[in-house]
């Protein structure tokens, strides 16, 4: 199955932007060629361009103290494993604790490195970090790799938070959702949401049929064109009915 996520609203689509890059970044620090170490650090001035939102800290932290509430009102719930719901908001806390205990804007540590800040402002260059626009960077990058591990390990570190707060905010979010199986007529999927607020859709759709969603969606109407792609992967529109499995998310 190949899933498919398409955001409600700008808040939404920025965390799972930032969820797509630190899993990028994660892949990346953990090789061991220079080059793939050197993604990785791109890809921390990357995460701080998505994140440097000066709000984006708050709402997390307003996100995980509403889910915090939610989850305490199921305490009730003779059909809910305590056990379980303890835990989460065991972790939900956690996160809420580390989050507040990183104080400043976020990426200010960076920002205030003047070498890092060198790096970054060649980085948007193409080819713009090659060993003679940047020695100290290339001397850097013929360190070990458990070297340049640890130090990009380091500068990640005081955002780290924040993407423990996204992982819980957006998992929460996802289990919240009810899966029905529907079908795609023709390859065309329209169902009327009649002004109910959702924030994530969610569409799985087994790979073997090849086919692409492209979904439009709003609190009113939500509606889902399947392509596939011929020869020279340019999309066309797909003709034949499509079985998916569609997920509705909100908290």
């Amino acid at each position: 199955m190949i899933v498919y996520e398409y955001p409600f609203n700008e808040r939404i689509r920025t965390l799972l932007r930032l969820e797509d890059l630190y899993e990028k970044f994660n892949f990346f620090l953990h090789q061991s060629d220079p080059l793939q170490h050197h993604v990785a650090l791109a890809t921390i001035f990357e995460m701080l361009e998505v994140a440097g939102r000066a709000d984006l800290k708050s709402d997390l932290l307003q996100e995980l103290e509403r889910q915090k509430h939610t989850l305490i009102s199921f305490k009730s719930n003779p059909n809910v494993q305590a056990e379980m719901l303890d835990k989460v908001l065991e972790e939900v806390d956690q996160a809420s604790s580390a989050l507040i205990a990183s104080t400043g804007k976020t990426g200010q540590h960076i920002r205030e490195n003047e070498w890092l800040m060198s790096i970054r402002g060649r980085t948007i260059i193409p080819g713009g970090a090659c060993e003679f626009d940047l020695p100290s960077y290339h001397a850097w990058q013929q360190n070990p790799p458990e070297k340049r591990f640890a130090d990009i390990s380091a500068w990640f570190a005081p955002i780290a938070p924040l993407f423990t707060a996204i992982s819980v905010v957006l998992r929460l979010l996802r289990e919240s959702g009810t899966t029905s199986k529907v079908i795609a007529q023709a390859g065309s999927y329209q169902q009327m949401l009649q002004g109910k607020v959702y924030q994530l859709l969610r569409v799985n759709i087994p790979q073997e049929l090849g086919a692409i969603p492209e979904i439009s969606a709003n609190k009113y109407m939500l509606w889902i064109r399947y392509m596939s792609q011929d020869g020279d992967m340019k999309p066309k529109a797909s003709e034949h009915d499509i079985p998916f499995d569609l997920t509705l998310c909100n908290f």
